[in-house]
């Protein structure tokens, strides 16, 4: 059966899906993790939290192209709308960028820089969707994903979070690099997902 076919099938039994249930009620109030949102600045606080989980949190082209270097990832994509700010300052730098995506060649890019949708302080979270990123393969394949987003986008809380829903089929959350860990606790990074997590702040 086709890949078409599939697709084809399976929007038909999803149909009557099409409106989505409401978010359940929660309490707005409740913050679990008040300790991890000391401060003020909401960047300063996600960085804290966002490293805390191995995530690393930057705002200087130069020291994105020296760690894309110094971690020989020399070839990847770039969103579109961030080539002039970002890409084209990468590639200056001596870096390969493309601006599309072909999903038959994933392997061949080595980092991946789309929008962010937003950020959680408080679990250091980068927030991606279908609304704001270009491609979301570009954002999940690469070693290297870079999600960029601005100061205005941050969430101070989770359920603060929750509560800026969109309309987006497509929400992810990724609090640090892709992670799992076996019956023996060993932990392993960049499994499902990127291996290095950035989030850059314009």
């Amino acid at each position: 059966m086709s890949r078409s076919a599939i697709f084809a099938k399976i929007e038909t039994a999803t149909s009557a899906l099409k409106n989505k249930a409401p978010l359940p009620e929660y309490d707005l109030t409740v913050v679990h993790s008040p300790r991890k949102l000391e401060g003020s600045d909401l960047w300063e606080i996600f960085s804290r939290n966002f490293k805390a989980v191995n995530g690393k949190a930057m705002s200087s082209i130069d020291e994105l192209a020296e760690f894309l270097k110094s971690s020989a990832q020399m070839h990847g994509y770039c969103d579109p709308v961030l080539f002039d700010a970002i890409g084209s300052k990468l590639v200056a730098a001596g870096l390969t960028v493309e601006t599309s995506y072909e999903r038959e060649r994933y392997d061949d890019y080595q980092f991946g820089i789309t929008r962010a949708t937003g950020a959680i302080a408080e679990s250091g979270t980068v927030i991606i969707d279908d609304d704001r990123t270009s491609h979301r393969l570009a954002a999940l394949s690469p070693w290297v994903h870079v999600a960029v987003l601005e100061k205005s986008e941050i969430h101070r809380t989770i359920p603060e979070a929750i509560a800026a829903f969109g309309e987006s089929p497509n929400i992810i959350w990724c609090t640090g690099p892709s992670k799992t860990a076996d019956v023996e606790g060993i932990l392993i990074e960049g499994v499902h997902g990127p291996g290095e997590q950035i989030a850059f702040l314009v």
